[in-house]
């Protein structure tokens, strides 16, 4: 077994990031998973016309530390799925499933941010396709960190059962 350490480091700094982005997004109303999942350019931009400028301005500066966040997630994600034994009680196409969610959860997020600096940076109704690519992008991400989520209660399940058995 190779060394855990990176495995906490980058769990430990992923959850303080996202806590921290979290607390420092709160106040945006309508929030941010609403614009992520704003499939329409009309629907984005009445998310952003309901904010102020120092809405805005919030929203465009917590992209720089929501890069760093997607990095830790995505390091942790495959950190814990290849140096410890987490998933060792699934099949080996579900533990390579495991290794993949977050790095792949990670590059979404990346791209939906860049997606989101470019269409907050002025109005862009005329690009309907830039929208729905960044909605997608968000679907892809949380679908996969919820995936990642679900094979862990997985193999937690499983190790406690063989472990009672």
């Amino acid at each position: 077994m190779r060394a855990v350490w990176p495995v906490w480091v980058s769990g430990v700094l992923a959850a303080a990031l996202f806590v921290g982005v979290s607390i420092y997004l709160w106040p945006l109303r309508p929030g941010v998973i609403a614009l992520q999942f704003a499939w329409h350019p009309q629907t984005f931009g009445g998310i952003i016309h309901l904010w102020s400028e120092a809405d805005l301005a919030r929203y465009r500066g917590h992209l720089p530390v929501d890069m760093v966040t997607l990095l830790a997630y995505g390091a942790f994600g495959w950190l814990l799925a290849t140096r410890t034994a987490v998933f060792a009680v699934l099949a080996p196409w579900t533990q390579a499933c495991a290794r993949l969610c977050l790095p792949l959860a990670a590059a979404f997020d990346a791209a939906e941010n860049g997606f989101h600096w470019w269409l907050t940076a002025v109005p862009r109704f005329d690009t309907p396709a830039t929208y729905l690519a960044s909605t997608t992008c968000s679907a892809l991400k949380w679908g996969l960190l919820i995936g990642f989520g679900v094979l862990v209660l997985r193999a937690l399940s499983r190790a406690l059962a063989r472990a009672e058995a």
